[in-house]
């Protein structure tokens, strides 16, 4: 049998392609065990398959060819160890951020499917809830541009990424201007999470406790006829107005093209 191989039936052989196995012996990692020099061709043995093996193997490990090149260049037990030991540190910090990723997506999913078996519309109804984990930016924002600038601000300085956060932001309306029956712009936006390992200037809560409450269709543009119906619904039932008002848009064009599907909440923190 023949002990050595063209870089094409090589390449053949370990699923891979002739550009990279000449990359690598450009770089030192896997030479040729013997090339011809009449017409240039590589050959490698079957001795070099195993060094070829170990290398994919490191790979998909996740380790660099710098890495590889220096644990074969050297090649001790211990070192090895080392290699092995920091990528188990790195995949497990790759798993917990997956998981929280996963999290996140599941709250967004259990989110939509709530929003869809809403029935009771424009109705105030009253609600207990549990403190929430906040990131919130305190700055007035009275048009969708601002909104907009507003979010990427806060984002940034919270060095969190938006693509997981869609439908977990919200926008407060200040607790005076709410009874002066003021809802002409917004004295904050906030982001909704749990994330335990959140930290930072921007986090903070919202209070656990009795909120009222109302859904409607539509948007932010669409909110001020539902503050004047949760006002009235407070006044009418002797209820004191705690803190500032929370509106989130839970169903929105990016969602959905029908605006039959937009789904908005307002709370406003109350006691009796």
């Amino acid at each position: 049998m023949k002990n050595l191989f063209t870089i094409g039936e090589m390449a053949k052989l370990h699923n891979m392609t002739m550009k990279t196995l000449r990359y690598y012996d450009e770089i030192g990692l896997l030479e040729p065990i013997k090339i011809d020099e009449s017409n240039g061709y590589r050959y490698y043995s079957t001795e070099q398959f195993e060094q070829l093996n170990t290398i994919q193997y490191l790979k998909k490990l996740g380790f660099s060819l710098k890495e590889i090149k220096r644990h074969l260049d050297h090649r001790d037990i211990n070192g090895f160890l080392e290699l092995l030991e920091k990528q188990k540190r790195l995949t497990e910090q790759k798993i917990k951020e997956l998981e929280r990723v996963n999290r996140r997506f599941q709250k967004r999913i259990n989110d939509i499917k709530l929003a869809q078996e809403i029935i009771e519309l424009e109705v105030v109804k009253i609600i207990e809830i549990k403190e929430r984990k906040i990131v919130r930016l305190v700055e007035k924002i009275h048009s969708e541009p601002e909104l907009e600038v507003s979010l990427r601000q806060l984002e940034n300085l919270a060095n969190l990424n938006s693509s997981i956060f869609i439908g977990g932001v919200g926008l407060t309306v200040d607790v005076n201007d709410l009874i002066n029956r003021k809802f002409n712009k917004y004295n904050s936006i906030f982001i909704l999470t749990e994330e335990e390992d959140i930290e930072g200037p921007l986090v903070t809560t919202f209070q656990k406790g009795t909120y009222a409450s109302i859904y409607y269709r539509g948007d932010h543009n669409n909110s001020f006829q539902y503050y004047q119906i949760l006002l009235d619904y407070i006044r009418k039932n002797d209820l004191q107005i705690v803190g500032d008002a929370i509106e989130r848009t839970i169903i929105d064009h990016y969602i959905s093209k029908s605006k039959e599907d937009y789904l908005t909440e307002i709370q406003i923190q109350v006691t009796y």
